[in-house]
């Protein structure tokens, strides 16, 4: 891959800290699969500069670096189906093993965020539908039974409700803690990412 030269000092530093970025970030792959994400992305950036060359290269670079994404960011969706790819045609163990690993880390975190949000949705629809079912939602203890939630009143049946209507604001309590450790969680997320 042939470098893009730039006049501007700075500009050529930036832009040589990013292909770098990329590389590092593209290690795990093959080297024709590792050139061929950085001629792709070379070109982007080479074709951008040309077609806007009025704004001067600083300007220009810094704009389409920000449109493209950090290279921690964007890459490990396709150095995962990169990996999936050489591992289907070679049958290696490693490359198996590699891309598994991958894809699992990736759909993990998408799994446990998506029922984390699961639950957040279920607390605030429990916490409105307590208005209109007042009976049949909230905290019930049973016989050696502990009941959250919503209920027919065949399954409450012997049971005795705990919160009453503090099931309310004690739920809306619970989602602004979810919302706020989600928020938590994804900012550590994208820490580790870069």
């Amino acid at each position: 891959m042939r470098l893009i030269e730039f006049d501007n000092k700075n500009a050529n530093q930036i832009y040589l800290d990013y292909i770098e970025r990329v590389k590092r970030t593209t290690k795990a792959l093959s080297d024709k699969d590792r050139e061929d994400i950085l001629m792709e992305l070379n070109s982007y950036i080479y074709e951008y500069i040309q077609e806007n060359k009025e704004n001067g290269e600083m300007s220009n670079l810094l704009a389409i670096i920000k449109r493209i994404g950090a290279p921690e960011e964007i890459l490990p969706p396709v150095i995962a189906n990169k990996k999936m790819d050489q591992a289907t045609h070679t049958f290696n163990p490693m490359h198996v093993i590699k891309a598994l690993s991958l894809n699992i880390s990736n759909g993990l975190s998408y799994v446990a965020f998506s029922i984390l949000y699961l639950l957040l949705f279920c607390f605030s629809f429990l916490a409105i539908a307590k208005i209109f079912f007042p009976g049949n939602i909230g905290v019930f203890k049973g016989e050696n039974r502990f009941y959250i939630g919503l209920f027919s009143d065949s399954t409450i049946e012997g049971t005795q409700e705990l919160l009453g209507f503090w099931f309310i604001p004690v739920v809306l309590l619970l989602s602004i803690c979810l919302y706020f450790l989600i928020t938590f969680l994804m900012r550590i997320r994208q820490r580790f990412k870069k």
